[in-house]
């Protein structure tokens, strides 16, 4: 480890803003940015672009050695800036090739460059780390972060569990492309996000280079490392997919992962074109994770999806990979979205209809649906409940009620057509329905089913 300065020293230096060396006139960047459920997740002062991981890791072990290149362009004259990683060791730091100062407190790992970066300087940092990376436990009670599976692991990041295997500014509001290079024992694949650029063996390990060219907030980023059977298909407009399926799981997966081309037409057609240059799926064993989460390019699955879960998550791509949400609050434009694509689905697929899913759920007895509004989660415990799942689909039949459907498609396909690769908030999203229905009234939609506690008045 680099020297570190002693705390009457680091003090003095965040509380002035001086840098390390040379008497520049940078402040520091803050350490968090204040979403309204992980205060300390992410960091100002920068915007990454691009990050390049080098990681080797042995299951056997469970030892992880990683090099992260953050290309970043820095927001403001900068004398020190943070970075997220939880656990692991440290090695060494350097920003634009000068060895930096650096301290560690809690997820934050704070870096001094040798000279302050002026505003709007694009800037390169090199982190070299090490150790057994962390199995995370949300406020939810589910794991995230590194999960050790049966032949490898698993990388999952929602909502912040990505800090646990590389540093980096891990909010949803900062997007940024990958390389991610994957080195494992010889006969064990690593899987990844985007598309598999190269593979290399030598003495004894086998690397996987992937790169995603489209841009990709951490928490979607994914390793998975095992025994996988991988599949390569076409889907619509020649749309490369990747499957990667634990062995064991193979023969219970075969015949939902093969309507993979037939669900991303359909969503084509409901959604507008599909995001990203391939897509997908992985699929662990069972108890490898509780849930799957929408990784970008393909989803993680824990054992074999049924098509309900398999629409769900690929809908996700449209709907919180390509248009992510800006904060933890605005989950609901992720979850509401992807459950009122299921709807969809089933009205399309002979099921019933959304409308009459949605008079189920009113006339329901899951006092759940109700907690909350899907706009208001209470704390972040509950930023995957019921509430912003199918209430906030719900909001979505009622807009559709509102407009008809010639508008409201053109809002799901015109909103992902013009927040395609970026971050959105929930204000955002009712200004976009308002400039697309000028006619129309939102008001009581808003306050009752959007914002409003309790169970609305009979629709």
């Amino acid at each position: 480890m680099r020297p570190v300065p002693s705390a009457a020293v680091l003090l003095a230096l965040t509380l002035t803003g001086t840098a390390c060396d040379g008497g520049g006139h940078g402040t520091a960047g803050a350490p968090g940015v204040h979403d309204p459920y992980f205060p300390k997740a992410g960091n100002g002062g920068y915007d990454v672009a691009h990050y390049a991981l080098t990681l080797d890791y042995t299951p056997a072990t469970r030892h992880l050695t990683g090099t992260a290149v953050i290309t970043a362009r820095a927001k403001q004259d900068l004398s020190a800036f943070d970075l997220d990683l939880v656990g692991l060791h440290v090695d060494s730091v350097t920003v634009e090739g000068a060895s930096a100062r650096w301290n560690r407190t809690g997820q934050e790992l704070t870096i001094r460059p040798h000279d302050d970066l002026a505003g709007g300087e694009t800037f390169s940092t090199t982190v070299h780390y090490s150790g057994t990376p962390r199995t995370l436990t949300d406020p939810d009670g589910s794991e995230e972060g590194w999960l050790p599976t049966a032949d490898g692991a698993l990388g999952l990041g929602e909502p912040v569990g990505s800090m646990a295997w590389f540093p980096g500014n891990h909010h949803p509001g900062d997007k940024a492309t990958y390389d991610i290079t994957v080195s494992v024992p010889k006969g064990l694949q690593a899987v990844s996000n985007g598309e598999l650029t190269g593979r290399h063996t030598h003495d004894g390990r086998t690397s996987y280079s992937w790169h995603t060219a489209q841009p990709m907030a951490s928490y979607l980023a994914t390793v998975a490392v095992g025994h996988y059977d991988i599949t390569r298909t076409a889907g619509p407009h020649g749309l490369p997919i990747v499957t990667a399926v634990d062995p064991t799981q193979a023969t219970a997966s075969d015949k939902v992962l093969a309507r993979i081309p037939e669900v991303l037409a359909w969503e084509e057609s409901t959604f507008g074109p599909y995001p990203f240059s391939s897509a997908g799926a992985i699929v662990d064993r069972t108890d490898d994770a509780g849930y799957a989460l929408e990784t970008q390019n393909r989803p993680v699955f824990p054992g074999a999806p049924d098509i309900g879960t398999l629409v769900h998550e690929l809908a996700h791509q449209w709907y919180g990979d390509s248009v992510t949400p800006l904060s933890w609050r605005d989950m609901w434009l992720n979850e509401g979205c992807a459950t009122y694509a299921e709807w969809l689905w089933q009205e399309d697929h002979g099921g019933p209809s959304a409308q009459q899913t949605f008079e189920d759920l009113y006339d329901g007895d899951d006092a759940a649906v109700w907690a909350f509004p899907p706009a208001k989660p209470t704390s972040a415990a509950h930023i995957s409940d019921s509430p912003v799942y199918e209430r906030g689909a719900m909001v979505l039949q009622k807009i559709r009620q509102k407009v008809g459907d010639d508008t409201f498609y053109d809002i799901l396909q015109g909103w992902a057509a013009a927040r395609r690769h970026g971050s959105a908030s929930t204000a955002d999203f009712t200004s976009y329905v308002e400039h697309k229905a000028p006619d129309e009234d939102f008001g009581g939609i808003w306050k009752d089913w959007l914002y409003g506690d309790g169970k609305p008045d009979r629709p």
